[in-house]
């Protein structure tokens, strides 16, 4: 196959690059470099199953050639970057999520949406099924990512039922693991930085908020799953393993023997107090589950950032 991927630089961009990759097909990758980082890709430059475009997809996408896949994943995606790129936010789930469709309608190609669970908002039913329409605040400051991405589903649904695109949504949990950046605001890379530098350990509120941790390599198997099925409808893909914030800042410094102190921060507003992704619809259809355990997949994204930061 010969695929398309915006966002190819970001974190899970770039491992969904490899995937392609690694399978014996061609890849062109789209980034404007907003939120990724060449560094991500520059293993693949002079690969010649591998063709970088530089370009912002809330413009037109022309692409000479044929195509078989668009996997739209450009968005910034961690509170850091989605809080001081609102605009910038709304304008790549809208008319980013648009554009690709509209690439994926004129090649005659299957197109997959990089969804979140995020359009669960602070969830009032747990853990969270795909039939679940989600509790989001439309005009709180969280509202710019997680509206965005209920809109791009809803578009893509759109172009499913009016244009017949062969479509595919994935609801993305938690992620970690290597190339996410240091500063990125993400509870892991935020706790495994902090631990290594001997900074404090920064938790919100009093840490017993929940999330489920699915380490990269999981994550882009399952979407791979999906891209190849006949699953139109959105599908959780995340490991349903809960932690509280405060066990993994446990689990950050006993794995990496770091005598950092725990401090604690007013919570952000709208944070949701739990996250765990119900993976039934996943295990049926895909056949898919994780096998990556916290341990393994924190060992891994330590000795990653360990390099990065020469500690």
């Amino acid at each position: 196959m010969r695929v398309l991927i915006t966002g190819a630089a970001g974190f899970l961009g770039s491992h969904l690059t490899d995937r392609f990759l690694s399978d014996g097909h061609d890849v062109v990758g789209v980034d404007n470099f907003l939120t990724g980082s060449p560094d991500n890709i520059a293993h693949l430059m002079g690969n010649e199953h591998f063709q970088f475009i530089q370009h912002d997809v809330t413009n037109f996408i022309y692409v000479p050639g044929s195509l078989d896949g668009v996997l739209h994943f450009a968005s910034p995606a961690s509170p850091v970057d989605y809080l001081q790129l609102p605009i910038q936010t709304l304008k790549v789930g809208s008319l980013g999520t648009h554009k690709a469709l509209g690439l994926a309608k004129a090649k005659d190609a299957r197109f997959l949406l990089a969804s979140t669970s995020e359009v669960y908002g602070d969830p009032q039913v747990h853990p969270q099924p795909e039939s679940y329409w989600g509790h989001v605040n439309p005009v709180g400051p969280r509202g710019v990512y997680d509206e965005a991405k209920r809109f791009a589903e809803a578009m893509t649904m759109a172009y499913r039922r009016f244009h017949q695109v062969d479509t595919r949504i994935v609801r993305i949990f938690n992620t970690y693991g290597p190339r996410m950046r240091q500063h990125d605001g993400r509870v892991v890379s935020n706790f495994v930085v902090q631990a290594l530098l001997g900074e404090p350990i920064t938790i919100y509120g009093d840490g017993g908020q929940t999330r489920s941790f699915c380490y990269v390599s999981d994550l882009v198997d399952g979407i791979l799953r999906l891209f190849h099925s006949d699953e139109p409808d959105p599908t959780n893909i995340g490991n349903p393993n809960e932690y509280t914030v405060r066990q993994l800042a446990d689990e950050v410094l006993r794995l990496t023997g770091s005598s950092s102190i725990i401090e604690q921060h007013p919570l952000p507003t709208d944070d949701p107090k739990v996250r765990r992704p119900d993976i039934s619809k996943a295990r049926e259809r895909l056949r898919w589950e994780p096998e990556v355990s916290l341990e393994e997949g924190l060992l891994r994204t330590i000795e990653y950032f360990k390099e990065q930061l020469q500690v």
